[in-house]
């Protein structure tokens, strides 16, 4: 089993249930073309993530992290007509990558993007009293993961669902000794929710084109106090 063989299969099931999408894939040229890293999730999993939008129900949901708008446009087709999405973006290129795609979609009126620092725009958002979101997907910088969980609970009520990307980190994430500070993000991400009895959580390892890494999702049991 290697990296080949797994692009292969995720090429397999992407044929077989994501449909073909001009702008989702006029999407990834863009953020291609404009420079930014291919850290995209993958069509197979843009399409997962759509369906657990769907299966939540979700009329409200929080992204951490946008980039290029690629899972934002994916989620963001999971909500009624009257929903809407709020995603944060720290990096003005990819905001403007972002707004760009977005529009191309014609998801305008849907979706929100706040520039500036992910930790400032969740200030914000509280003092705005925003929320709460039926999802929230985290999917940003790793080390600041355990301070976007605390936030994810503020703005959840009972039932919201609570996605984070990028847990596995190639398996580094079972290294003690580590000093690498997304991975220490990451672990101590994980003792967060391990040690919070208002939530039920799982991660799941994934490997594919993107790599060897993981997700964690966490449904909230109890409203916040």
């Amino acid at each position: 089993m290697n990296r080949e063989q797994w692009t292969a299969v995720d090429e397999y099931f992407t044929q077989k249930f994501v449909s073909a999408d001009p702008i989702l894939e006029a999407v990834l040229e863009n953020n291609a073309s404009a420079g930014l890293p291919p850290i995209d999730v993958a069509p197979n999993q843009g399409k997962f993530l759509h369906l657990l939008a769907r299966i939540q129900g979700a009329r409200t949901i929080l992204e951490i992290g946008t980039l290029g708008g690629y899972s934002t446009i994916w989620l963001a087709r999971a909500l009624p007509a009257d929903g809407r999405l709020i995603t944060l973006e720290a990096a003005p290129k990819h905001a403007e990558v972002a707004k760009a795609n977005i529009a191309r979609a014609g998801l305008e009126s849907v979706v929100e993007i706040r520039l500036g620092d992910a930790l400032d725009s969740l200030s914000a958002l509280a003092d705005e009293k925003q929320g709460p979101f039926d999802l929230i997907f985290i999917d940003a910088d790793k080390k600041n993961n355990p301070d976007y969980f605390r936030w994810a609970l503020k703005f959840s009520r009972k039932g919201s669902v609570i996605i984070t990307d990028n847990v596995v980190r190639k398996g580094a994430v079972v290294d003690e000794a580590t000093s690498d500070p997304n991975i220490v993000g990451v672990r101590q991400f994980a003792d967060l929710v391990a040690n919070k009895p208002t939530v039920s959580a799982t991660a799941i390892q994934t490997v594919g084109s993107k790599g060897y890494d993981g997700f964690a999702i966490a449904l909230v049991t109890e409203d916040p106090r």
